[in-house]
């Protein structure tokens, strides 16, 4: 009994090898032309002129006028016999000879030309031939400012890298790519000044990339939500945008950005929740000015969230809060109202909502239209007819507008999401239960992190250096070091001593 164990053991040994042997002879280069031969826009062909090969390639992929003019012409005009002949006489950069088929599958997929001849069976060439077909670089379109520069990111990585590098003309520059996507196989670049980032950064940001394993990554949100330090957080933690000269501040503060083939927008990283708050038209303005805007869109922020929770809570439990000459007001503008105030203020802020995302996901003209005439009729309608208070509607109104005061779109949806718990804690214990969600969401914000780095940075942790770029903006002279969030490699941003130094060309 033993020795039969032993010899079926023995027989499916032996008979393992022979089932790799055949795995590995059907994965080979003529069965990958057969497999993609099922496809229409595949082209192979073999070229009987003066230089006899096998040319195979993806017309889709492929740029034409490489083909003819460079590849087609040179091989009939010379009598080329081997790979390394071609090689030479080609005139196209970064031809190469290779044997590995995960290379060769990689190359074709994304436009290369691939080359056979009779004497190399197991070799081949691949020849650049990627066509670029992409849109042209245009004005930014969710962060656009009136004044600086007018320029944005498009899906073209290559572009993208482009607009980082001529604003940024330094051999520090570093830009590593890697692939992600076991099916897309998208193309990543992790963007960083050496010298000034912090490498601890750079290796924690490339280290949770090479650990993704997703089937596809098209757009670099994809990335925010697998690398997040806590992805079940209604807060991004990393900053979105899609303009070059945002990410090149950012990257001469020594931060990691991160640019994904097929998204016009790009991350930088680690970021704070201040970060959130801030606009590019703040540095283009003076100080005085930009500081100003910076606490109105503060203030904005805090009445969208708080402006209907008050509302309930007060006329709930709270009505000797309010003045007698306007509670008299309150009172004759819900006469006629059948439902509590939890009830009229649900309503009304869905139906917010709901013209939010219909003039979102409508054509632009017809969602304009529906945003303005749909919020007019609507809300005249509901007064009208007794379901809503004058003084409610108005309150909705305001603190929807608010809410888009936020320059950066990602933060600009959390603090929709957010403010209902509150409305329902308003409801639930009155001002007690406002405090208790704000309580919460403070402690929250305080244990979040960004790429290991605290979120709530210079609050708490408390820093006052990097409190004279956050909810206020200090003049360009008073910020002589980078932020110490970073922990950069080169903290001096300008030379202290002369900063201030402003003398006459007779002095």
């Amino acid at each position: 009994m033993w020795k039969w164990k032993r010899k079926g053991k023995q027989k499916s040994s032996k008979q393992q090898p022979s089932n790799q042997q055949s795995t590995k002879q059907s994965d080979t280069i003529p069965k990958f032309i057969q497999v993609m031969s099922n496809s229409e826009d595949f082209v192979t062909y073999t070229l009987s002129g003066r230089t006899k090969c096998t040319i195979s390639y993806i017309k889709t992929m492929c740029d034409s006028k490489i083909l003819n003019r460079s590849v087609l012409t040179t091989l009939n005009d010379n009598h080329l016999h081997t790979l390394h002949d071609m090689q030479e006489k080609i005139p196209v950069e970064d031809i190469q000879i290779t044997k590995d088929l995960d290379v060769i599958k990689e190359k074709v997929m994304v436009g290369y030309i691939m080359l056979q001849v009779r004497d190399a069976k197991e070799e081949v060439l691949l020849i650049p031939a990627v066509s670029l077909e992409a849109r042209e670089v245009s004005v930014p379109e969710v962060e656009f400012s009136v004044v600086g520069p007018k320029e944005a990111f498009v899906e073209t990585l290559n572009t993208n890298i482009n607009l980082i590098r001529k604003r940024l003309p330094l051999p520090q520059l570093n830009i590593k790519e890697m692939n992600i996507g076991k099916v897309t196989k998208t193309r990543v670049a992790i963007v960083y000044i050496d010298g000034i980032a912090n490498q601890d950064n750079v290796d924690t940001v490339t280290q949770r990339l090479e650990d993704i394993e997703i089937d596809q990554v098209t757009d670099s949100s994809f990335i925010t939500q697998v690398i997040a330090d806590n992805s079940n957080s209604p807060f991004p933690q990393l900053l979105d945008t899609e303009r070059p000269d945002r990410v090149t501040s950012n990257l001469i503060e020594g931060k990691v950005a991160i640019l994904v083939d097929g998204s016009p927008h790009a991350l930088t990283c680690p970021t704070t929740v201040v970060e959130f708050f801030g606009a590019s038209d703040d540095y283009f303005l003076p100080w005085h000015l930009a500081t100003a805007f910076r606490l109105i869109r503060l203030f904005a922020v805090i009445f969208s969230v708080l402006s209907t929770p008050l509302y309930v809570a007060v006329l709930t439990y709270h009505h000797e809060m309010i003045p007698a000459e306007l509670m008299a007001t309150i009172v004759s503008s819900r006469s006629d109202i059948p439902f509590p105030p939890i009830l009229e203020v649900i309503v009304l802020e869905l139906t917010i909502e709901l013209l939010r995302e219909a003039g979102a996901r409508l054509p632009m003209k017809i969602g304009q239209t529906i945003g303005i005439v749909g919020g007019i009729v609507i809300g005249t309608a509901a007064v009208d007819a007794g379901l809503t208070s004058n003084v409610l509607l108005i309150i909705v109104a305001l603190s929807a507008l608010a809410s888009f005061t936020t320059p950066v779109y990602q933060i600009g949806n959390t603090i929709r999401l957010i403010r209902f718990p509150f409305i329902i804690g308003a409801q639930l214990w009155g001002l007690i239960g406002i405090s208790m969600c704000m309580v919460f969401y403070i402690g929250h914000l305080i244990k979040l992190q960004s790429i290991g780095r605290p979120f709530f940075e210079p609050l708490y942790p408390l820093r006052l250096k990097d409190l004279k770029d956050s909810f206020i903006r200090l003049p360009f002279n008073k910020q002589t070091e980078r932020p110490v969030l970073m922990r950069t490699g080169d903290p001096q941003r300008m030379n202290s001593s002369r900063v201030n130094a402003k003398r006459d060309i007779d002095e």
